[in-house]
């Protein structure tokens, strides 16, 4: 799944076109490197995502192109 996809879908980021404009600015990293948005997402990636002046770390537990709101929390862990 696409790194801007995994991210709208996960609701780590609330919309798509939000998530694709943070990947173009640099500021979405995956494995300590700088991610474009069509990064395939796997199963074990640490993503790294700069909100201003918060860092936020998630490990991606699981990749569903679908997931009920209630759920989206259990496709990631956030790490520190």
């Amino acid at each position: 799944m696409r790194l801007d996809k995994y991210l709208k879908v996960s609701r780590i980021i609330k919309r798509r076109t939000v998530a694709n404009e943070a990947c173009d600015a640099g500021r979405v990293s995956v494995n300590g490197k700088p991610a474009r948005a069509s990064y395939d997402v796997k199963i074990g990636d640490v993503i790294e995502i700069s909100f201003g002046t918060r860092t936020v770390k998630a490990e991606v537990l699981t990749v569903a192109e679908t997931v009920r709101k209630e759920e989206a929390g259990d496709m990631y862990k956030i790490v520190y």
